[in-house]
């Protein structure tokens, strides 16, 4: 089981997803935009960072900057529906794990997820 935050603006995705990695046993946090991720990461200690790329406040390419940095060692796996903002999200490949694109499906996103969190896992009892 995972601490996930998951940072998306539109409620009927961030509660989608939120169900869908509950029912996997993982436990959510979810916000509504990037300034809310960043008072959730001062709070407390999360697995994974699973964000949109296009929000208000602050946008999912600068946070994942804020997060790589603060949390270096927190995986950040982006979601988002413009395939030009794919591409944007490819030029951090060395500080993000994954981009998944809109829409996908709760198969899609839970696979992704877990090949992320026992990646993680791996490389921490490597060291």
């Amino acid at each position: 089981m995972a601490h996930i935050l998951i940072a998306e603006d539109e409620m009927a995705v961030r509660l989608f997803v939120s169900r869908a990695l509950e029912r996997h046993g993982h436990s959510i946090v979810g916000v509504e935009d990037g300034g809310a991720a960043i008072e959730a990461l001062a709070e407390d200690a999360f697995d994974l960072l699973l964000t949109d790329i296009v929000m208000p406040v602050m946008d999912g390419i600068a946070l994942a900057l804020k997060v790589s940095a603060e949390h270096p060692k927190m995986p950040i796996l982006m979601m988002t529906g413009y395939s030009h903002e794919m591409q944007r999200a490819h030029n951090l490949e060395c500080l993000i794990h994954d981009v998944i694109s809109k829409p996908f499906s709760l198969d899609e996103l839970c696979k992704t997820v877990n090949t992320i969190l026992k990646s993680q896992k791996s490389q921490k009892s490597l060291h």
